[in-house]
């Protein structure tokens, strides 16, 4: 009995090897600097070497595997939780009375996720002196991890650290001002979380802005940015209204910009407010599904100007780092054994995202397949939910679907002509009666970490020119073109999608279109700017 539960206790642990990331596994290495030494750390190919170590300093075994469960908690892999028999809520009622992994590590956590790959690169210039002459720092984990090697980063001497913080990202100071100056929260005050309701006011656009709680050194918050967990708004459904003009603010810690001295004295409450950043730098920046369906079995018509999109989808998508995969005129079950087959890639594991651009008819939350059967939008994206692909949890799920969502017209409001042509639009879809626009929160997975643009509201249609494309996904690349490389946001980058399209109107002006996103990402996600100019549309390769 007792080699079965060996057994059963490895296989546990091989189940959440196979589903962890590279960058996952840094984490780990990092934050179990405490309890394994650099030297055996620099060895660690895997998590399986990771929990090797911890299993030969009797840190974990069959009967108590709660480090390892507190080090999934912290790095945010929820999902795996339930591998070691835990919830989160298990967890976290634990962590209120006993945590293993430092105040003080966590806090240097906390710091390394705050901090991009923009301030690594200037902090290891700026302390090229101290850092080893043949190591090429490429984290943030391995500049703090070179710093407490050579003993200039210790727990009673966080100098260096701050002098890091204040020349790359000042809005992290806080983090380690709370850390050397905690206060105890009076008994029986509870931590609360701030109602969501009008979040689109604020220039946490997008996200809950959680206070930050101050606790004893050795019982940290676990809320903070990266550690949202305790309070964890998934599930929060954030749409963003057809009427509504909403920009997000970016964060000052981005893309190397400065927070001058004087703000930052004077301005705490906006630090706290300061959303965090999806990890967008890694070898493999991730997929790009194009689901182009043009002809059809029965009655639809064909959805002429459709390649036309497909081709500026796969030009500007490209250019951004993904590998384009492009599937035309498929039927309701081959794209369901399309998203099936993407489900299990096994390259996800080091890709930092999923975008799923989908181009067909619809109607209310549905596409149809080429055989002109309907497939429930919310089906498509719930494929990659967090427990059906694990190797996509915590990472951002871009879905783009260009179909309309009903038969309803929206009456202009007589703008400037952008057609000479009124033949040449065309409804992008068949009729459905009118729904609630309520209903897109029945589309989107109740978890954290996706986005669904829609071409159009809840039940209206959306148009399509029959050799230019159609108004969104048109809008949507011009956009991604213009402001990806001024460092936007991608909620900001569709909140001037939706500008453009809604001033759009065919010739009679009869036709008006109003695009609506809605999402669930917890936290900024902006693209890399390309090293590479965008190729130029009449350049661009033909479509594979």
């Amino acid at each position: 009995m007792g080699d079965d539960n060996n057994v059963a206790f490895r296989q546990q642990l091989l189940s959440i090897d196979e589903n962890l990331g590279k960058d996952d596994v840094e984490d780990m290495k990092f934050l179990c600097s405490d309890f394994i030494s650099f030297k055996k750390l620099e060895t660690v190919k895997s998590a399986l070497d990771i929990f090797q170590f911890l299993i030969n300093e009797d840190l974990i075994n069959k009967d108590d595997t709660s480090l390892i469960a507190e080090l999934l908690y912290i790095i945010e892999r929820y999902d795996l939780l339930q591998k070691l028999r835990y919830t989160k809520e298990m967890v976290q009622e634990k962590l209120h009375k006993e945590r293993k992994v430092s105040g003080y590590r966590q806090m240097l956590y906390e710091v390394t996720q705050g901090l991009t790959k923009d301030d690594v690169k200037t902090a290891a210039f700026l302390l090229r002196d101290d850092l080893p002459k043949k190591q090429s720092i490429m984290s943030a984990s391995e500049l703090l991890t070179s710093l407490e090697k050579k003993d200039l980063l210790q727990e009673s001497n966080l100098d260096i650290l701050e002098n890091i913080c204040e020349k790359t990202a000042p809005c992290l100071l806080k983090k380690i001002e709370m850390y050397k100056q905690p206060e105890v929260l009076p008994q029986g005050i509870k931590e609360t979380v701030p109602s969501p309701v009008g979040a689109f006011n604020k220039p946490t656009f997008g996200s809950i802005s959680l206070q930050d709680p101050v606790l004893p050194k050795n019982h940290e918050s676990l809320c903070d940015e990266k550690l949202g967990s305790l309070q964890e708004h998934t599930g929060n459904f954030y749409s963003l209204p057809a009427n509504q003009d909403v920009n997000a603010v970016p964060s000052p810690c981005s893309l190397g910009q400065k927070l001058p001295q004087t703000a930052r004295e004077n301005d705490t409450n906006a630090e706290a407010m300061m959303l965090s950043q999806y990890k967008m730098d890694g070898q493999c920046r991730g997929y790009c599904l194009i689901i182009n369906n043009v002809n059809f079995e029965g009655f639809l018509r064909k959805r002429k100007g459709s390649d036309k999109d497909a081709m500026e989808l796969k030009r500007v998508f490209t250019w951004l780092g993904f590998q384009v995969k492009k599937y035309d005129d498929k039927t309701s079950t081959e794209i369901k054994e399309i998203l099936r087959f993407w489900q299990s890639f096994g390259n996800w594991k080091d890709s930092d995202c999923l975008v799923c651009c989908i181009l067909s008819h619809g109607k209310s939350g549905e596409i149809f397949g080429t055989d002109e059967r309907l497939i429930p939008i919310r089906t498509i994206t719930s494929y990659f939910k967090a427990n059906n692909c694990p190797l996509l949890a915590q990472k951002p799920k871009l879905f783009f679907i260009q179909a309309c969502q009903g038969e309803k017209i929206q009456q202009p409001v007589y703008l400037q002509e952008d057609s000479d042509y009124a033949v040449s639009f065309e409804p992008d879809a068949q009729s459905s009666g009118y729904v609630s626009s309520q209903q897109l929160t029945s589309t989107i997975p109740d978890e954290a970490d996706f986005l669904l643009g829609m071409a159009t509201v809840d039940g209206y249609l959306s148009f399509r020119h029959v050799h230019e494309g159609t108004w969104y996904i048109q809008a949507l690349c011009s956009k991604l073109q213009l402001l990806v490389p001024r460092g936007e946001d991608i909620l900001s980058i569709l909140t001037a999608v939706n500008e453009e399209v809604s001033k759009r109107a065919d010739a009679q002006c009869e036709r008006k279109q109003m695009p609506q996103p809605a999402y669930t990402l917890r936290k900024k996600l902006i693209f890399p700017v390309p090293n590479e100019p965008l190729v130029p549309s009449e350049q661009s390769s033909d479509m594979q």
